[in-house]
This record gives structure tokens, sequence and C-alpha cells, in this order.
């Protein structure tokens, strides 16, 4: 832990519970942007639906911008408010997913949206996924209206890490998020740990808001399978499994194509999960493959993915957050594809988690099938993740938010911590 980051104490009993609240019922609001891929919801999801649990007497709200074809179950006192969808392309740019309508237009409108559903909600907390002004800026008209007008308790959440500290200082000081950070949030929560990337020193966050910053840890992404009612196993006729995991497939084309051509081992079945993002082209040529090939399955969408990776023998995936902790959370022997264009965040990642031999990590310019092939061919042990990396978050969380509750409810926003021991 870093020493200038430290946590809330608090006991184990969250103070939202039914005997501390005396019947009052907590609203909490988590926003994420959704404009590439599904990482945001399901770590904000996953957030919900712990707190769902873990917290009595609380209404949760989800305001995304993934529709709900995508959406797992949930626990009592979820709901979700789903955004018109934003997509961003190559360069990094935003664009209307499925209506001819101008960036403009499109951005006006999803903000009007979450105003409106934030003054008719009326939130006790606010979670904000990773950008502070939300997509384009929309979230200000609502982050202005809170400050002004209501006692909602503010949070920005960020993940492990941005990008690389460069490009960060640089977008950060033209979108002037520190000035958010500092006029807007009550807190920002990292979701990972300073011992694998220490995000506040790296980033040189400015001094004055850095009071505001705490880590969580990682999130355990084995506790998903709590909120799956399909606790089935696949048939996979005695095979060993190799999952091909590409996010939500907007830019998994190419180690999805890779992965089909790959010789798989003696014994054991190939599955790609495409993602509901990837091109309907690339779709079309994955499973024309796989209807060539006995040992390969191409699926588009799983409901809930982690059910395969606790089957998986062997990972080949992408570099994402949520992708990542999910194979590090099921400590899966894993050969990881970094993204490198248009951020290094990816490559950052898998790196740091390469040299403690977490994972193996191959760059996107030397994947082919046969780079793959070699790989599957490689024994290797079962990395040992839990004693190596703090994966807390999802305890730590309901404790902070208890805290926070208390501070509601005694009227005092208060950033000063102590240490917490989980």
């Amino acid at each position: 832990m870093n020493s200038n980051i430290s946590v809330t104490s608090l006991s184990d009993r969250a103070i939202c519970n039914k005997e501390k609240s005396m019947g009052k019922r907590w609203r909490i609001v988590l926003y994420s942007h959704d404009t590439m891929g599904l990482g945001h919801k399901r770590r904000n999801l996953l957030i919900a639906q712990n707190l769902g649990i873990s917290l009595k007497n609380v209404d949760i709200l989800l305001i995304t911008g993934t529709n709900k074809s995508n959406e797992v179950e949930t626990v009592e006192g979820i709901d979700c408010v789903t955004l018109p969808a934003l997509y961003k392309n190559s360069e990094g740019g935003y664009e209307a997913r499925r209506w001819q309508m101008s960036i403009g237009e499109i951005v006006k409108m999803r903000s009007h949206i979450i105003l409106a559903t934030i003054q008719s909600f009326k939130p006790d907390i606010l979670i904000v996924d990773n950008v502070p002004k939300g997509a384009m800026g929309e979230l200000k008209p609502t982050l202005k209206y809170l400050k002004k007008e209501t006692k909602t308790f503010r949070i920005l959440g960020l993940r492990d890490i941005l990008d690389d500290p460069k490009t960060v200082e640089e977008e950060w000081k033209k979108a002037k998020n520190e000035k958010i950070i500092r006029n807007y949030y009550n807190e920002v929560w990292i979701y990972g740990d300073p011992n694998i990337y220490d995000a506040v020193k790296e980033y040189k966050f400015s001094a004055d808001i850095l009071e505001k910053f705490r880590y969580t840890g990682y999130l355990d992404q084995r506790t998903r399978l709590e909120f799956t009612s399909n606790k089935s196993t696949f048939n996979l006729n005695n095979k060993s499994l190799a999952l091909c995991m590409v996010g939500g497939g907007q830019d998994g084309a190419d180690l999805a194509l890779t992965f089909a051509e790959t010789t798989l081992p003696k014994d054991v079945q190939g599955i790609i999960i495409t993602g509901p993002f990837m091109p309907l082209e690339v779709q079309k040529e994955l499973f024309d493959f796989a209807k060539t090939r006995s040992n390969l399955w191409v699926w588009k969408y799983v409901k809930e993915p982690t059910l395969l990776l606790k089957e998986a023998k062997w990972v080949i995936s992408m570099g994402g957050y949520n992708s990542t902790s999910e194979i590090l959370s099921f400590e899966k022997r894993a050969l990881i594809i970094p993204r490198v264009n248009p951020r290094q965040e990816q490559l950052i990642r898998i790196q740091r988690l390469e040299q403690l031999g977490l994972v193996d990590m191959l760059h996107p310019d030397n994947l082919t099938p046969e780079s793959l092939t070699k790989w599957l061919k490689t024994e290797k042990k079962f990395p040992q993740v839990h004693k190596n990396i703090d994966f807390q978050g999802l305890k730590k969380i309901p404790l902070y938010l208890s805290n926070i509750c208390d501070q509601i409810e005694n009227k005092n926003f208060s950033n000063k911590k102590v240490l917490v021991n989980i």
C-alpha cells in the first residue's frame, strides 16, 4: 500500500445495515459510458451485485451505454437505465453506434437522460467509472447539479492503468480532469494494487487531490459465479478446453482468426467467444471455419463467460482490465496478446504481470497460428496469483460505502483515512 494512500478503518459489519440505518433505504448510482467493449459495464455490474448482497436496504441503479441484450443476472434491488449507444473508433473518436445522428446530438440526448434520471432517483452516492466528465463531457450538467443542489457523495472509480504516463498527463491536462476531481468528486478509487502499478506515483497527480485517492485492490471475478443461476458444466466430451477471449470483440478479429487457424493439441477443444461487437463479416468467417473442424466451436455470446473460464486449461486473450482480472482471479495459465493502439494500457499491464510470472505475453506483431500452437504445447504451472496480488476489492468497497453512509448521516464528508485490516 502506497504510504500516501490509505483506506478507511471500519468493522466488518456494514454501517448501512438494517440496525444502523433504522429503515433508511440508501440509493446508489453506478455510471459507465461503455463506448468500447463490455468491461466498464461488467465492472460496475459486479460491484453492484456485490453491494446488493453486502449492504442491506439499498436500491442500486446502473446507468450504462450497453444494451440489455448483454445483461447478466442481478440480485434484488438492482435496475438499469440504458443510454443510446456510442462507439469509439480506431482513432479514439466517438460516433453514434446505431443511429444516423451527429455526435453532438447523441451526446446531448444522453446527457439529458442522465440528468433526468439522477434528478428522479435522488441518489445518496454516485460512482462514475473511469471518465471524470463522462463520454464527451456528458456528465458535466449532472455533476454541477449534484454539487449545487444535493448532498450526493460522488466517487470516481479508475482501472489500475489508464495509459502511459506522458499520454495521461497530456490528456488529463487537456480535459482538465484534475480540476473536475478537485471540484466535483469526494473520493477517487483505483481498482488495483499499487504493488502492480502505482498509478498515483506514475501519473504524478497534483498533491492537493491525493487525499481523495485510495486503492481498493482488484475485484475477484470468481464472485460472478454466485450471481448466475446456471451452474451446469459444458459438455467437452472429456477434452481439455483452450479458450480464446476477445472481450466485446470490436478489435479482436486478428486474435480470433489466428486462433481459428491454430493447430490444437490432441484431445483439446477450442472455443472462441467473439463478443457482440465483432464485425459481422469476421463472425461469419469464424463460423464457416468452425464448420470444417470438430475441435473448434465459435460462440457469439455467453451469458456468463466466467463459467467457461473456470473450465479452461489454457486461456488466450486480449489484455483489457476485465478479461485480465478474470484470468488472474481463476489463476489460469494464460497467453495475453495486448492491444497496443491507440492506448498502451494493455501493454503496460501485461508486461508488469509477465515480470511477476503470472501470465505470458505475446506482442500482436508476433501473433501467428504457429506461435499459439507452440505456446499451447508448453507445460506451465498454474500461477499463484492470490499470494502476489491484492484481490480484496469486493470486500473493501462495501466497507468504504458503509463509512460514506455514516458520513452522510452525520453530515460530515471527511476524506481523512486510516488503515483497515481485511
